[in-house]
C-alpha cells in the first residue's frame, strides 16, 4: 500500500491517523517527517518559489502535514491549523461574517466562545442569540427565513456540549440551518474526529480546540477549522494568512504526534468514563450524573446513533450545592484540579469559577453544584477509588 493510499479516505481511521500527511522524507528515508523551523524560504529568482513555500506565516511543511491529517480524519477537503481554538473560531467568524450578521448559538456554549462572540465581535457588529439546540422549532424561529433581514448567518453548536453534556441532532440542525440559508458550525472538541464526523452528517464547518483530545497530552495549545466548500475554504485560508494566528512548527509537530494515537486513546477514555459514570449513579451526595453513555441521559439514543462511543467527559452535580462541589474538587489525588480537558491524565474542573466564569450572571451560567471530569487513561479502579475518597468527605 502506498503512503498516499494509506492516508486516503478509503482507509480506516487509525490508518489515516498514522499515515495522512506523514510521507517519509525522501532524502534520508526518515519515517517521521522532519520538523521545519524555518521562518523563510530561498527563492529561485524574484517570484520563483523553489518549494512552494515563501514565508512561515503563509505556509510551513510541518503545519501543512497536520492540516492534511486533520482533513483526512474529519472527512473534509480543507483544514486550517491555528494557535488556539479561539483563534480558529475568530478566524472563521471573520472570514464568514460581516457587521450586521447574526450567530445563533447553543445556550450552553463554552464560555470562551460566548465571550469571543459577544464581547470581542459584538462591538464589531456581530449579533448573537443563544437558544436551546434541542428545541428545533425554537432554533428555526431564531434562525429566521432565508433572504430576509436579520436571518442568521451561522448556527453554532457543541455536541456533546461543554459542560452540560447535551446532545444535538446534527443532521436535523443542518436541515434547519440550510433551509434558512445559514451555515452550520459544529464544535467537535468533546467528541473528537474519532467519535463523530459532523461534515458527514450535514454540517458545513467543524471547529476544534486541538489542545484537547487531538493533541491529547496537555502539552500544546492549538485550534483547527475543517470544511469542504472550496469558496468558504478560500476565505478561511485568506484570514489565516492575512491575520497570522497560525500554529507554530513545534505546536504542529506535537499535535500531529498526538493525533496519531487518537483512536486508541479515545477507546480507553470512553471505557473509563463509562465505568466511572455508572459507578457515580446513586452515590450518596450525587444529585445527577451527566454522561450520554447512561441509558437515562436524554440524548443517549441520539448519541449512540451519531457517535462511535460516548467519550471521556462526565459532569456531576452534587446535592450539597456549591460547597459540596468545591469540597470534592479540592479533595482528589489523581484527578488534578485544572483548566482544559482531553489529556491522558484525569482532570477536574469547577466550571462556574473556571472555564465558564465569563458567562456568570447570563442565561449560559453553569450550575454552581457542577463539576466537570475529564477522564484520563489511568486504571479505572484507581480513578474510582480517588473519587470515592473525595466524595466520602461530604
Amino acid at each position: 500500500m502506498s503512503e498516499q493510499n494509506a492516508g486516503s479516505q478509503n482507509s480506516g481511521f487509525n490508518t489515516r491517523a498514522v499515515h495522512a500527511g506523514q510521507e517519509f522524507e525522501p532524502r534520508t528515508g526518515a519515517v517521521v517527517p522532519p520538523l521545519h523551523f524555518s521562518s523563510t524560504y530561498a527563492q529561485d529568482g524574484i517570484g520563483g518559489l523553489r518549494s512552494g513555500y515563501e514565508y512561515g506565516r503563509g505556509g510551513n511543511p510541518t503545519r501543512d502535514a497536520l492540516q492534511e491529517q486533520l482533513a483526512a480524519l474529519e472527512g473534509g477537503a480543507h483544514a486550517y491549523s491555528f494557535g488556539s481554538g479561539l483563534a480558529a473560531e475568530d478566524a472563521l467568524i471573520r472570514a464568514l461574517c460581516r457587521p450586521g450578521d447574526r450567530i445563533v448559538l447553543g445556550n450552553d456554549a463554552y464560555g470562551g466562545t460566548y465571550r469571543l462572540i459577544s464581547r470581542v465581535l459584538g462591538p464589531w457588529g456581530i449579533a448573537n442569540q443563544p437558544v436551546d439546540m434541542a428545541d428545533l422549532d425554537g432554533v428555526r424561529a431564531a434562525v429566521g427565513t432565508a433572504g430576509t433581514d436579520g436571518a442568521a448567518r451561522l448556527v453554532w453548536v457543541e455536541t456533546p456540549s461543554n459542560p452540560l453534556m447535551k446532545i444535538t441532532d446534527i443532521a436535523a440542525l443542518a436541515e434547519v440551518a440550510h433551509d434558512a440559508g445559514a451555515l452550520l458550525v459544529v464544535d467537535n472538541t468533546f467528541a473528537s474526529p474519532y467519535l463523530q464526523n459532523p461534515l458527514a452528517l450535514g454540517a458545513d464547518v467543524v471547529v476544534h480546540s486541538t489542545t484537547k483530545y487531538i493533541g491529547g497530552h496537555s502539552d500544546v495549545v492549538g485550534g483547527a477549522v475543517v470544511l469542504n466548500d472550496e469558496e468558504l475554504a478560500e476565505k478561511v485560508g485568506f484570514v489565516q494568512f492575512a491575520v497570522g494566528a497560525v500554529s507554530g512548527p513545534m505546536d504542529a509537530f506535537l499535535t500531529t504526534r498526538g493525533l496519531k494515537t487518537l483512536g486508541v486513546r479515545m477507546e480507553r477514555h470512553s471505557d473509563n468514563a463509562q465505568k466511572i459514570a455508572e459507578w457515580l449513579v446513586g452515590r450518596p451526595g450525587v444529585e445527577k450524573v451527566l454522561y450520554p453513555g447512561l441509558p437515562d441521559h436524554p440524548g443517549h439514543e441520539l448519541a449512540a446513533k451519531q457517535m462511535r462511543r460516548f467519550g471521556g467527559m462526565i459532569s456531576v452535580q452534587f446535592a450539597g450545592g456549591e460547597a459540596a462541589a468545591r469540597t470534592v474538587a479540592e479533595s482528589t489525588r489523581l484527578f488534578t484540579l485544572a483548566e482544559s480537558l482531553g489529556g491522558i491524565e484525569s482532570l477536574m474542573n469547577y466550571p462556574s469559577e473556571m472555564t465558564h466564569a465569563s458567562v456568570k450572571g447570563t442565561e449560559l451560567a453553569v450550575p454552581v453544584n457542577l463539576l466537570r471530569l475529564s477522564v484520563g487513561i489511568e486504571d479505572a479502579a484507581d480513578l474510582i477509588a480517588d473519587l470515592d475518597a473525595a466524595i466520602a468527605r461530604l
